[in-house]
């Protein structure tokens, strides 16, 4: 069931952008973890900045495309902790599994058809 419109999925990102930029400082990230989460904040906001949407400012990036980009995103950052070794540090473990599986949760809802 699709019940995310284009527009409710950008304040999402734009949501997104501001726990990835905040969640070092509130969840007590370190090291790559931390730095991980700013860059992905970074990335996130000129994604979402640069689609074709509604909330996007530019509208370079296909609706379309943004949601297959975030489909991949999602299962890296569930899989990210194992794969760079910070999987045995909890707050870093389970921010990124809770990202990731919000992210994909967002991805099944969302209507990537609508504008």
């Amino acid at each position: 069931m699709k019940v995310l419109s284009a527009r409710k999925h950008g304040v999402l990102d734009y949501v997104t952008v501001i726990g990835f930029a905040l969640a070092p400082a509130v969840l007590g990230l370190d090291g790559l973890p931390k730095w991980i989460s700013y860059a992905l904040a970074g990335i996130h906001l000129l994604l979402t900045l640069l689609t074709n949407f509604p909330l996007g400012a530019a509208k370079l990036i296909p609706f379309t495309l943004h949601g297959l980009i975030e489909f991949i995103v999602s299962i890296a950052l569930v899989l990210l902790p194992w794969v760079l070794g910070f999987a045995a540090i909890p707050a870093e473990r389970n921010f990124f599994i809770a990202v990731g599986v919000t992210i994909f949760i967002v991805w099944l809802l969302t209507n990537y058809k609508t504008d």
